[in-house]
């Protein structure tokens, strides 16, 4: 599975000029209709096989009319929904909606979108004073004061990021109030709510902050979802003792933020050695094929933002890596495979290295990619269409290889240690083989300096790959095969270990797929 995260409010602005807190009119807004033809086409040739349509639902915002002091920019959170039953009236009708969906659907891919349990908008449809938890006798006052009229709210509806006070912080989910699951009537209104889109052929979820609702829910609402439907669940979490117990509740995916993503931030930014990415898989206790990978999504800095990496191709080696690592989905977001950098204020969000979605604006270096709706890159610089070129021949090999789409993997680290030709510091090692393929995946995430390598593959590892058996094994060299890898600065090699050719290079300098 190849995710596509399209937030469709970026995605399809064709608008160039913004001004700072812009109104929809001064710095335009995408719309479903703009997810045509030839976008999903184009996307389709990237290698997506699913896409996450991001903010559909009717959200607080300028456009409905939600109290200012409530509405985080003048775009509004999409998650902070107000009608879990409607689409954002900025992008379109439900007819529209449920047209783009026959549109995914007619090329072969499928539909995720956001189901958003925890909290919901202040101003909100379709809930009773059951569903809330309250601030008894305390009248809500908000941190964001912009309205002559204040909003007003009595009493005070407890904050959606737990904060059971009546006077949240403006670093709080202010705009959002938390559902009550003691009162099993939520929980009821979840599952229609579920089935609802489910009906409306929605191929999958995307839980939002999924761990801040009780796991016996979880239990209950999949179960009862899945008597007539059968749709993909991926919880956001962030506590992985709460793992398994949400795989057994019936999650298919869950987000790996707290233990590869961080992990790799922590190799690209921060010094760390290589080989502390094997930490990932043992933490992970066998679960790594339910874990969704990426580099990118809308609560992230963007790669090349001066707040994170500062450049698309110095990030390569980390996407390569979570892309290759094991069977699970791995997820884009748009404007990730432009180079989409989130340079400069827009509005409510500031500068902090995102793309915002509070406000109304647009994704420059995907716009060049759009081309003013023909999907061909032709406002692409070199530089871009090298980039561009890796993602899609990233996800098209992922798609083509049984090794990684259904393989099994096996960390090379421990047999590879500093003192016999390898760099733990910078090369991270490992091998991802099926029935029919076996391949040696080789990355290097030093920035500067190259690497010659030799790569030893031990006894275990060859068995397991059905390369040798047991009383061919000399029990005296740990290693009967040596892999000679050089590797470019920023370089991920894959090396088909029965032809002995790489097979795959994604290189800063080149790119080529053989």
């Amino acid at each position: 599975m190849n995710i596509y995260q399209l937030f469709p409010r970026l995605f399809g602005n064709k608008q160039t000029s913004f001004r700072l807190n812009g109104s929809k009119a001064e710095n335009g807004c995408g719309i479903f209709n703009d997810i045509d033809e030839t976008a999903l086409e184009a996307i389709k040739d990237l290698g997506i096989t699913h896409i996450w349509l991001t903010g559909i639902l009717e959200h607080a915002s300028e456009s409905i009319g939600t109290h200012p002091d409530i509405t985080k920019g003048r775009a509004g959170s999409p998650y902070a929904v107000t009608d879990y039953r409607a689409v954002d009236p900025d992008l379109g009708s439900m007819d529209d909606f449920e047209q783009l969906v026959s549109r995914i659907h007619n090329k072969g891919m499928k539909v995720i979108i956001d189901f958003i349990p925890n909290h919901l908008a202040r101003q909100n449809k379709g809930f009773d004073s059951c569903n809330f938890n309250y601030c008894e006798g305390q009248a809500f006052v908000s941190p964001r004061r912009i309205s002559e009229q204040p909003y007003e709210e009595f009493p005070a509806k407890a904050t959606g990021n737990n904060v059971f006070a009546p006077n949240p912080s403006i670093n709080d989910w202010y705009d959002t109030v938390k559902l009550n699951y003691d009162e099993h009537d939520t929980w009821e209104k979840m599952l229609a709510i579920l089935r609802f889109w489910c009906g409306k052929n929605v191929d999958g979820f995307r839980v939002d902050m999924a761990e801040m609702v009780p796991v016996s829910f979880w239990q209950w609402v999949i179960a009862e979802l899945r008597k007539d439907y059968q749709p993909m669940m991926i919880a956001e979490i962030y506590q992985p003792d709460l793992y398994k117990p949400f795989l057994d509740a019936g999650f298919d995916y869950l987000y790996d933020k707290v233990d590869l993503y961080n992990t790799l931030e922590r190799v690209l930014c921060e010094g760390h050695e290589a080989k502390e990415i094997s930490q990932v898989w043992k933490d992970l206790d066998e679960m790594d094929a339910h874990m969704l990978r990426f580099m990118e999504n809308h609560d992230e800095k963007r790669l090349a933002s001066q707040q994170f990496v500062g450049s698309a191709f110095d990030a390569l080696p980390a996407v390569s890596l979570s892309a290759l690592m094991n069977t699970g989905p791995f997820m884009v977001y748009n404007g990730q495979e432009s180079g989409e950098d989130a340079r400069g204020e827009i509005g409510y969000s500031g500068d902090d290295g995102r793309t915002s979605i509070f406000d109304y604006c647009h994704m420059p270096q995907h716009q060049k990619w759009m081309n003013d709706g023909k999907f061909d890159g032709g406002g692409f610089d070199e530089a871009q269409k090298k980039l561009f070129g890796y993602y899609r021949d990233l996800l098209h090999f992922r798609n083509e290889h049984s090794a990684i789409k259904e393989g099994k993997f096996y960390d090379l680290m421990w047999c590879n240690p500093w003192y016999m030709n390898f760099d733990p510091q910078f090369v991270y090692a490992f091998l991802r083989y099926s029935e029919t393929e076996r391949l040696l995946v080789v990355v290097n995430f030093n920035r500067n300096e190259s690497r010659d390598v030799e790569v030893k593959i031990p006894h275990d590892a060859l068995a397991l790959m059905g390369k040798r058996k047991a009383n061919e094994f000399d029990m005296n060299d740990f290693a009967s095969e040596v892999q000679p890898v050089h590797l470019e600065p920023l370089e991920t090699k894959v090396v088909d270990l029965d032809s002995r050719r790489s097979c795959f290079t994604i290189s800063v300098g080149y790119f080529e797929l053989t």
